[in-house]
């Protein structure tokens, strides 16, 4: 083996065994092994240090500011109401019996600002009145929406993980958007079959004073009051902090193409800086009006303070990609996969995996991901958005004792007995990743190579046969009789 392979290995095995078995930092750790990956490769050591140094300014250069709008825009998510707001407006599209669907919608949509961990906490409130409210398990209800607010928390910008991807793979923004979506929406439908399934097995509605275990119990108690919804923020203030830099985003990569004065606007409004910075904006001026402004200031102060980290380990992925680029161990491991016959797109999906079960951050793990495949993308051929993606759905799977996303979630439902809390959460994820990666490696197959012209045009066809077969479908509606009889 070549001798800068042999640095590779041992650099990504000693950064694993720094990361479980030390105190060393995630950040601390990519950088040691960019030195050792770099000095195999026989790298001077300024090479190294220039190479780590340009590669961590690259990155945050092109989405430290991304990362912070989101954050900002998280908070004022959280302060203001908007997430309540989004799950009811779901719900009432939805129609009775599709409650645990609509709460599935709200954590995709309410996880592309704010991060799911928070955003749980924010909206649980809720799945316990939809529980009390309709008889149905919060366990199936907490379930569907902590899992639609992984997986967009995995794919779709502007959390950091995917912001941090698309830079590292130079992937466009705007298409790379629309393909999450085509690939996060079936995960969260295709895996409510399962997770239906362990609702009705464990079966709790909330009480004051604990749970209750049995439809019929269910049937005596009283309905909670219903949040008084004048004081919720209207549903153009509660979604226009999205989804309007999501279609300027669009916007430019569809029609930004061109010189004139007009190409040159929709350029500059659909940069996904300015883009996300406009929705900041919305909300800062529309959800947060009624706060006040110190409060309001002192909440942003704080969720920012919580970014150094995701931005530190952001610029060291940059770092170690530069580092593998420069070292030009590349096009040797690309040779040594594609003789192995393992389909390369495999390749960041194992990775991002086995960091997830690991380490436990699925951030760092699909940008730790997307650095190894870079130098592979153009010598295997192929496609950095079906590789970004790869790297986006490894870490939604296999969520167990060292993610605090599952105490979180165990916690809030009850859920004492480890050996239930692992089917519950950990086999529901590992089921989205299974979707998910089979997904990806269809979407690949029929895709992969089209050029970047009509890429746009795709995920927009498919999400728009994904809606129209979903509006199709009757709803369901579970245990009529309790519900009218209550």
């Amino acid at each position: 083996m070549d001798v800068a392979l042999i640095g590779i290995v041992v650099g990504i095995i000693a950064m694993m065994l720094m990361i479980i078995k030390t105190r060393i930092p995630v950040s601390l750790a990519m950088v040691i092994a960019c030195l050792i990956m770099g000095l195999f490769a026989g790298m001077a050591p300024n090479e190294v240090v220039d190479a780590i140094k340009s590669g961590f300014g690259g990155v945050l250069g092109g989405i430290g500011l991304i990362i912070a709008f989101g954050v900002i825009m998280g908070a004022c998510f959280e302060r203001s109401g908007a997430a309540v707001r989004m799950a009811k407006t779901f719900v009432k599209l939805c129609g009775p019996g599709r409650e645990d669907l609509a709460l599935g919608f709200t954590g995709v949509i309410v996880a592309i600002p704010v991060f799911c961990d928070s955003a749980y906490i924010i909206l649980h409130s809720l799945v316990r009145a939809i529980s009390k409210n309709t008889g149905k398990s919060a366990v199936g209800l907490g379930v569907t929406l902590a899992l639609g607010l992984l997986i967009t928390h995995a794919l779709v910008p502007p959390t950091p993980g995917p912001v941090a991807v698309t830079a590292i793979l130079g992937v466009d923004m705007g298409v790379y958007m629309l393909w999450g979506l085509v690939v996060s929406v079936p995960m969260m439908v295709l895996s409510l079959a399962y997770i239906r399934r362990v609702g009705k097995e464990y079966y709790r509605v909330p009480t004051t004073d604990g749970w209750i275990t049995s439809e019929a119990e269910w049937a005596n108690i009283e309905k909670v009051k219903e949040t008084n919804e004048r004081t919720l923020p209207s549903n153009f203030l509660s979604f226009g902090p999205i989804l309007i830099p999501i279609v300027l985003i669009l916007a430019s990569t569809i029609f930004g193409k061109g010189d004139t004065t007009l190409h040159h606007a929709i350029q500059l409004i659909g940069n996904p800086v300015v883009a996300v910075g406009l929705g900041v904006l919305l909300a800062l001026y529309g959800l947060t009006r009624h706060i006040d402004r110190k409060d309001m200031v002192g909440t942003m102060d704080d969720a920012l303070s919580t970014t150094g980290l995701i931005l530190v380990v952001t610029g060291c992925g940059g770092a170690m990609g530069a580092v593998l680029k420069a070292s030009g161990a590349g096009p040797q491991v690309a040779e040594l996969i594609a003789s192995s016959g393992i389909p390369p797109l495999l390749v960041p999906l194992a990775i991002a995996s086995m960091l997830r079960i690991v380490q436990g951050s699925a951030t760092a793990a699909m940008m730790v991901a997307a650095t190894m495949t870079l130098p592979l993308v153009d010598t295997l051929g192929l496609n950095p958005i079906f590789v970004a993606l790869a790297c986006a759905v490894g870490p939604v799977g296999f969520s167990h004792l060292n993610d605090s996303y599952f105490h979180i979630i165990s916690r809030t439902l009850g859920i004492t007995e480890l050996s239930d809390q692992l089917k519950i959460w950990t086999l529901t994820s590992t089921i989205a990743w299974a979707i998910g990666a089979s997904i990806i490696l269809t979407l690949n197959l029929i895709f992969g190579k089209q050029g970047t012209i009509i890429d746009p045009i795709i995920p927009l066809a498919v999400l728009g046969a994904i809606f129209v077969w979903m509006k199709r479908k009757q709803p369901e509606r579970e245990m009529p009789d309790l519900a009218k009889d209550n």
